[in-house]
């Protein structure tokens, strides 16, 4: 122990526990170490120390985390502990102070300098905060480059969420750099209670129960839930409907009408029982806005007139030297008249400005309810007395999963506010969907295991050609936590692989019908699927032309709901979402129909003339139009001739017309080939994985290289990068090779700064909503035949990739590129995010990554005048809205 550490340790101002004293150990003794602990625990207290401790002996320290808006924070805080001379910030948006004694910045670019050969002599700690990270797909090998590439002489402190392996971890970093200490602390700060919160319609009460008593599980919440209507649950709700006594439900008997509460009830029960302030996951933006909105509407205000003085203040000075305009688009207005109320959203969908706002305003007291994603878990310092999640599932972007236990201690580690609060209460809804046990189970559950995200990328291979040998090369590669684990696995996934294979016999003996065929059956049920999507689905451009082709008077056909045939267009709206029409039926009925009400493109088989004097909400005009209609010549559409064309051929059969459909039990049996069709992509995906650990990271490694050497930037039999390779070298994002290829086959020469940030969005962007976007738009034909170009490059790449077993990057999309000629060009945030469908988090986002490569652009491009437009385009990017986001202090 070192002589000055109560001296140290005084400046913290409180008795430091027990694994933060095991900590300073490790740390006097020049070990690495690894602190896993919960949310709120003081694991960042270790690290204030280690830093205490560098600045003693006159050297550095760098505070490492995951993102910009942690890397803010963090920044803030140590300025307020050491003031401004002694604190740096360096994140792809700021960079204050770099040459100073603490050192603030993103795990990426403390990986960049290591690369770069930055001289690090002096630097003698390094924080890696969110150590957990390293399992993240995309950023996950950045914490492993820096913890094996760092110089030796470094010490690590990282800090982690409570995982059950962190002393796998420990060992692992103990093989690459020397003796490590696993410290870990179990118990959280304040204790947590978990809730389960139903609503029984069936008498009008809220029941907000414990889901552990004496250590065991509810038994009351158990009946209770068991007592509900569930989805498929037939016989249930045919003897409710019957008359059943509901208050047997208790019994077992399932004819409780349970509920989810609703976000106003649950609010105001929340109020009621002192459990304010809360934070209220809920796994979907638009929804964490409507759920503000709807507070708002029900009249809830939770704040005095002093705290919307003082909240008032807080707007003011956070959002005050924003644009009026730029503010109206943002719905100003009502984020202020929610915050007032006590109430408010957080999401990436908001501007960081206002989301900073609302942070301020909930740790001071004020606001009382945040409805926020799940994104606010990660890092942001916003302790409340409760935590409210209202599902237990999510969607990816792709499928629904389950949370899993470390999700779930990362969301509810939030609950409790240490030195206020004796308890903070994780409070589950309940849903149709997930049984109380299941939930009860997920809460009880303190499995989070670590998995490497480790795989070689391409400006990996390239620094480590530049910077080692080859057997050097593979030696390190050798040495990641990836390959680490693999070496353990295999065992575990051959028993995993025998228990599915087994329950895979089970379950196709079980889809076996007597009937018929069942996979015949599910085969014509894909394809009459299939048919009925690619209808709907024909591309959202041929439909938009199609309905803008339509005139009033026009008629044509249409099948929804109970209508199928004819109706008159009487008026045509273009809107920013597409084209709308109004239309009568022969029946006089009024409609509105748009792209998504036709299966097929509308065309006109017949025209009447309308009515003088516009009226279609006039009983008497419409009355006239179908009248019209009854006398005019309609000819069979395209549909109807298409058909008449085939009738010859041969009529495909129905999957209505299979015998097997007499089965019943079809539905079970459809169950059973589901859940086996399922198992099979499970077991081939373990014995691709056992076949993966077999052939470890050095084949993909080779891969990898195969790829640079035919591609020109290697060559690998020299082990020595071409120019092109030493360009590679210096890009750093997830498609580092497209961006490479793109600056050296041309592409960005010769445009102005809107155009070259035009086609760079393209590969920056990322369309992720459910929606089809809108058309492309380039401002000439020799910008859209360049994005043409890149676009051909990325198709190539991807081949290649795919044919060697590789990571395929991100194909490029050029939905944003209109959006980014427009900022660049100079036109205002608020004419942009108000004429797109686009939220202003994400335009502010986005434009921060777009900034990012073209900085990147500006200093590898071998082009002076590329270099030049590209370094303009940063600068006219980096401004109003965007700007404002990145200030640091």
């Amino acid at each position: 122990m070192r002589d000055d550490r109560a001296e140290l340790v005084a400046a913290f101002g409180f008795p430091p526990d027990r694994f933060q004293l095991e900590a300073f150990d490790s740390i006097d003794a020049g070990e690495h170490v690894i602190v896993a602990a919960p949310t709120g625990s003081g694991k960042t207290v270790v690290a204030e120390y280690a830093i205490a401790v560098a600045r003693r002996a006159g050297r550095r320290s760098f505070y490492t985390t995951p993102v910009k808006a942690l890397s803010n924070q963090k920044y803030r805080d140590l300025v307020a502990l050491h003031g401004d001379d002694a604190v740096g910030l360096l994140t792809g948006d700021n960079a204050i102070n770099p040459d100073a004694p603490i050192v603030v910045m993103t795990t990426e670019v403390l990986r960049n300098m290591v690369y770069a050969g930055r001289s690090l002599d002096d630097l003698d700690v390094v924080i890696l905060d969110e150590v957990h990270f390293l399992q993240d797909a995309y950023r996950g090998p950045v914490w492993e480059e820096v913890i094996i590439h760092s110089p030796m002489h470094v010490q690590l402190v990282c800090l982690s969420a409570t995982v059950t392996n962190v002393r796998e971890l420990a060992d692992w970093i103990t093989t690459v750099r020397g003796p490590t200490t696993a410290v870990t602390e179990t118990r959280r700060p304040v204790a947590l209670e978990n809730r389960y919160f139903v609503a029984d319609r069936t008498n009008s009460r809220l029941h907000l129960m414990p889901m552990f008593v004496g250590g065991a599980v509810n038994r009351d919440a158990v009946r209770l839930d068991e007592s509900g209507l569930r989805r498929g649950d037939r016989n249930a709700s045919s003897r409710h409907r019957r008359g059943g006594d509901p208050d047997r439900g208790s019994k077992g008997s399932g004819t409780r009408r349970l509920a989810t509460p609703g976000r106003v009830e649950t609010v105001e029960r929340l109020d009621d029982e002192g459990l304010l302030p809360a934070i209220f996951f809920i796994f979907s933006r638009a929804q964490c806005d409507e759920a503000a909105r709807s507070c708002i509407d029900a009249g809830l205000c939770l704040t005095d007139q002093a705290e919307q003085l003082a909240i008032r203040a807080i707007v003011d000075e956070r959002l005050g030297e924003l644009d009026p305009a730029d503010l109206e688009v943002l719905g100003y207005d009502r984020f202020v008249e929610q915050l007032e109320a006590g109430i408010a959203a957080h999401h990436a969908g908001m501007v960081p400005a206002m989301k900073e706002t609302v942070e301020a305003c909930f740790v001071a007291g004020f606001v009382k309810v945040v409805f926020a994603t799940e994104t606010l878990a990660v890092g942001i310092n916003m302790p409340a007395r409760s935590v409210v999640i209202e599902k237990l599932t999510k969607f990816t972007g792709e499928h629904h999963e389950r949370l899993t236990p470390g999700q779930y201690t990362q969301l509810t580690g939030r609950a409790g506010r240490r030195g206020l609060d004796e308890i903070g209460d994780a409070i589950v809804l309940w849903s149709p969907w997930v049984r109380f046990d299941e939930v009860a189970q997920l809460a009880s559950s303190s499995s989070f295991h670590l998995r490497s995200a480790f795989r070689p990328t391409y400006n990996m291979a390239a620094n480590l050609i530049r910077t080692h040998s080859h057997e050097e090369a593979h030696r390190l590669l050798n040495l990641s936590f990836a390959q680490y684990q693999a070496d353990r696995d295999v065992v575990k996934i051959e028993a995993r692989l025998a228990r599915k294979r087994e329950s895979l016999a089970t379950h196709r003996g079980d889809a076996v019908s007597e009937y018929g065929d069942i996979d015949e059956y599910r085969r014509l049920l894909k394809r009459e699927a299939d048919e009925r999507r690619e209808g709907r689905a024909a591309s959202a451009g041929q439909m938009r032309g199609a309905l803008a082709k339509l005139r009033p008077g026009d008629i044509i056909r249409l099948v929804r709901g109970d209508h199928k045939g004819p109706v008159a267009v009487v008026a045509i709206a273009h809107r920013k979402a597409g084209v709308r029409l109004t239309l009568v039926t022969k029946g006089a009925e009024l409609l509105t129909a748009d792209g998504d009400d036709f299966d097929r493109l509308p065309v006109a088989v017949g025209n009447i003339r309308l009515p003088k004097h516009f009226g279609p909400q006039r009983r008497d005009y419409r009355r006239e139009v179908a009248k019209r209609m009854r006398t005019a010549k309609i000819e069979s559409d395209r549909t109807s001739a298409s058909g008449g064309a085939s009738s010859g051929r041969q009529r495909r059969r129905r999957s209505d017309e299979l015998d097997v459909t007499r089965d019943p039990q079809l539905r079970a049996r459809l169950d059973a080939a589901g859940r086996a069709d399922r198992l099979e992509f499970e077991i081939a995906e373990l014995a691709q994985r056992i076949d993966g650990k077999h052939r470890s990271l050095g084949r993909e490694f080779e891969n990898v290289l195969q790829v640079l050497g035919e591609y020109g930037y290697a060559d690998v039999g020299e082990w020595q990068l071409s120019e092109a390779g030493e360009m590679l070298a210096n890009i750093f994002h997830e498609s580092d090779l497209l961006v490479s290829e793109t600056i050296r086959s041309g592409l960005l020469d010769g445009l102005g700064p809107a155009d070259l940030a035009a086609l760079t969005a393209c590969i920056v962007y990322e369309h992720r909503s459910a929606e089809f976007p809108p058309a492309p738009w380039f401002s000439s034909r020799d910008v859209r035949e360049r994005w043409q170009r890149l676009a051909a490059l990325s198709e190539d790449l991807r081949a290649r990739e795919q044919s060697l077993s590789l990571s395929v990057h991100r194909a490029p999309d050029p939905t944003f590129a209109a959006i980014a000629h427009a900022w660049v060009a100079g036109e205002g945030f608020a004419e942009i995010v108000g004429e797109e469908e686009l939220t202003g988090g994400d335009f502010v986002r986005t434009m921060k990554q777009l900034i990012d490569v073209l900085r990147q652009v500006a200093i590898v491009a071998p082009e002076h005048a590329t270099r030049q437009a590209a370094e303009r385009a940063a600068r006219e990017a980096f401004r109003g809205v965007v700007a404002d986001s990145a200030v640091g202090a």
